[in-house]
């Protein structure tokens, strides 16, 4: 990933939380967000250590920055309020589950587009690949939860 990814999540992440938009939206942009960060860490990690073996530490870095972003918010009690539910899951974390998920089905469909074809189709690619795939489903459950 990169950080134009990554500045692109968090400006759909302020725009979001600015409009008023339900909390299940907002979340699917701080699961994007995460993940997109989480890659982010593990590359720079790559680089500066380059010994080191990306096994050892890969897991542990999207653990350690999920439970960074959840804590806070479990203390802050943002979590776990009462009627802010949607298929009976807390929308935050719903919206953090489906969001990392999307955006790495996104990303994997750039890299199997850029294997199949041998190329790249437009300009930042890489890019437009994630984030469409997090605008898409925040249409989707826009319509969903209204």
């Amino acid at each position: 990933m990169c950080p134009v990814c990554t500045v692109t999540v968090i400006a759909g992440l302020g725009i979001s939380r600015l409009l008023g938009i339900d909390d299940l939206i907002t979340s699917i942009w701080i699961g994007g967000l995460i993940l997109s960060l989480s890659f982010i860490t593990i590359d720079w990690i790559k680089k500066k250590w380059p010994k080191l073996n990306s096994k050892y530490y890969r897991f542990s870095t999207f653990i350690l920055m999920y439970l960074f972003v959840l804590i806070p918010l479990k203390l802050n009690h943002t979590i776990g309020i009462i009627r802010n539910s949607f298929w009976g899951i807390d929308k935050i974390i719903l919206g953090i589950i489906i969001g990392s998920i999307v955006f790495l089905a996104g990303a994997w469909a750039d890299k199997y587009q850029r294997k199949k074809f041998k190329k790249i189709f437009f300009p930042f690619q890489k890019v437009v690949f994630p984030v469409l795939s997090l605008v898409i489903t925040s249409l989707v459950f826009y319509f969903l939860t209204r």
